[in-house]
């Protein structure tokens, strides 16, 4: 360009053709083209296209590379893979490196057009729901939780609930406990096809039943998103690891996940002290326009539990789910029982109502077998001949198991019979914690003693103790038999 800005200056100038032609090293023509040219403007040269070889071949090479993209990232056609399926089954005889090239191109166009994303437009009152998990330390001993996310992105306020397990019936009681601290329900749900509540097959999605009933209790529309299509739900996305890095870190220390739950909708709000990272305004102001815009809570709760019901063993165990044993007792044994499947719990009823035993629910792949001694006890009274490898004893404190063992038959089945009696009124732990400060004392373990030692620890007041050891010969003299 320089070359040519001095040929336009030295014409204008007056200079000759012949004499710039010579000054510049250029010949005449060239210098009468540019003096004629009447548009420098930049502009793009379109490349020609040349006819290659494989061109007959390139409509089978997209369509094996778009089948590819239904399948494992590991079993996809290489260039190599394709060249060799082109000479066998199509007799291509070019060579591998037009057909390497053209596989490296056609590969990076398809990654792009799936990497297309679109800014979506979110109203008020409507939100996204997902599962996380994390590590928590439950009871001293660290344990992976699943945790549901709901994100309203309207206002980029995320709320989380935490459980055992990844189920419909969790999905419920999050998104219920969510409902109530908003005052409010949402208009509408986005679900992952993930999320417990619902399974993709084909163009067809089968929901669980319990969700359609919380569905239709409390009036929301909901959506799932397309296979692998995270843009679809990316703000929840983004909130999943969020709440993990500010919220569960360091590591929870739980006790209990329901009390725990309460306490986490607060601490989820206090993220909410920012502005919007597009709008500029409040996030907590933009929530509130949400829960303005959200349907009205139904008069009344939704009670959150899969009705069902389960065959016992011979043992009387519920298996649930092919891994977690439930014993009700060797008296249902065989027996048809119903079952009330929650978010925490498994209750089990009599075929007439009546409760049995509600144990916390187990979650996990691992099998498990839920801890209940007393329902053993009933059958260990009448045989006290299998205590030495009961569940009973194996949950006995060692104080309480040596002086059981140290008893004949008829004391040791009288023993059980106040642990089974006594529990029934005051509680399992009280009666074991007054059995415990009773071993060894003088007069044995016998149930009006047993009762009403049980009854100070259930009250508060602690096992009753003497200064000095309680002496009968008062009682002795009385009778005569001190004579």
């Amino acid at each position: 360009m320089s070359t040519i800005l001095s040929i336009r200056q030295r014409l204008d100038a007056g200079d000759s053709v012949a004499q710039v032609a010579r000054d510049e090293g250029v010949s005449e023509p060239t210098v009468r083209k540019y003096r004629d040219m009447d548009d420098f403007s930049p502009s793009l040269k379109a490349g020609r296209k040349r006819a290659s070889k494989l061109d007959p071949y390139k409509p089978v090479i997209d369509s094996w590379l778009l089948q590819d993209r239904k399948r494992r990232a590991k079993q996809r056609h290489t260039a190599k893979r394709v060249y060799d399926r082109l000479v066998a089954e199509c007799g291509f005889d070019g060579g591998y490196t037009i057909v390497q090239q053209y596989v490296k191109a056609r590969k990076s166009e398809l990654k792009r057009a799936k990497d297309e994303f679109l800014h979506l437009e979110w109203a008020p009152a409507e939100a996204q729901v997902d599962f996380g998990v994390c590590d928590f330390r439950i009871l001293g001993t660290v344990r992976e939780a699943r945790y549901l996310i709901v994100t309203f992105p309207f206002s980029n306020v995320s709320l989380a609930q935490c459980f055992r397990g990844e189920n419909s019936e969790c999905v419920c009681e999050g998104l219920k406990a969510v409902f109530e601290f908003c005052g409010g329900v949402p208009a509408r749900l986005v679900f992952d096809e993930a999320a417990g509540v619902g399974r993709r097959v084909g163009e067809a999605i089968g929901t669980a039943g319990t969700f359609e009933r919380f569905a239709a209790h409390y009036g929301f529309s909901f959506t799932f998103c397309n296979p692998r299509s995270g843009s679809e739900k990316g703000a929840v996305a983004n909130a999943v690891g969020a709440v993990r890095r500010n919220v569960f870190a360091p590591m929870p220390r739980v006790d209990n996940l329901r009390a725990y739950n309460k306490r986490l909708l607060d601490a989820c709000m206090g993220r909410a002290d920012k502005d919007h990272y597009l709008k500029g305004e409040p996030e907590r102001q933009l929530f509130e326009e949400d829960c303005a815009s959200m349907l009205e809570l139904p008069a009344r709760p939704f009670r959150v539990a899969k009705v069902g019901s389960a065959k016992t063993d011979k043992y009387g165990d519920v298996c649930l789910e092919g891994r977690h044993r439930y014993p009700l007792g060797p008296e249902h044994a065989c027996e048809r029982v119903g079952m009330e499947l929650g978010a925490f719990s498994v209750a089990f009823r009599t075929a007439e109502g009546e409760p049995i035993v509600e144990f916390d629910r187990a979650c996990g792949d691992a099998p498990t077998r839920a801890s209940d001694p007393l329902s053993q006890l009933a059958l260990l009274c009448r045989k006290p001949g299998a205590w030495r490898n009961s569940e009973v004893r194996a949950a006995l404190p060692p104080g309480l198991v040596a002086s059981i063992d140290a008893m004949g038959k008829s004391d040791r089945r009288a023993s059980l019979r106040a642990l089974r009696d006594v529990s029934a009124g005051c509680g399992y732990e009280a009666t074991v914690g007054a059995m415990e400060a009773l071993a060894g004392k003088p007069g044995g373990m016998n149930e009006a003693d047993v009762a009403l030692a049980a009854s100070c620890v259930a009250n508060g007041q602690g096992a009753i103790a003497y200064d000095d050891e309680p002496s009968l010969s008062a009682y002795d003299a009385v009778f005569g038999r001190g004579a």
